[in-house]
């Protein structure tokens, strides 16, 4: 039971499953979320994703270990928390949250330094750490820009 739970909520329910560009899919999902909690304070916002990202780790490892495999593509619980990070603090508007997505997934797909040598953190926390990074480099730029247009 826990290993299927772990399978369900990892792919972000099954997402990760799309034959073509899961991470892009799962992070699409993410968009869901952050707009079904968008309405949550600051700090309510941030502790989510907080709990969110030490969740994803432990279920992450546990559908590694079901899935045979050290960073499973069907895995994307992972992008959903790069893509709240991504978000943090940033106001939901469509040009925000289209921005946050395109830099989420460029970071992501790019991985600057030290975002590659992250994924060589041990099981669920490599899987998570890379898009947690990404997202904190897309959040930089997305807080420059709101900063910038504002």
């Amino acid at each position: 039971m826990k290993e299927r739970l772990s399978i369900l909520v990892s792919s972000f329910f099954y997402l990760g499953y799309s034959p073509v560009a899961p991470g892009t899919v799962g992070t699409l999902g993410a968009v869901l979320l952050f707009y079904l909690i968008s309405g949550f304070s600051n700090l309510e916002y941030v502790l989510f994703t907080i709990v969110f990202i030490i969740l994803s780790v432990w279920v992450s490892e546990v559908a590694r270990i079901r899935l045979g495999d050290s960073d499973p593509s069907r895995i994307v619980i992972d992008e959903v928390c790069g893509f709240l990070v991504t978000m943090i603090l940033i106001p939901p508007s469509i040009i925000n949250i289209a921005l946050g997505f395109l830099l989420f997934r460029f970071f992501d797909i790019l991985k600057p330094p030290p975002i590659r040598r992250s994924e060589t953190l041990p099981g669920g926390l490599g899987i998570v750490a890379d898009d947690v990074l990404a997202g904190i480099y897309a959040n930089i730029l997305l807080q420059i820009f709101a900063r910038v247009s504002g």
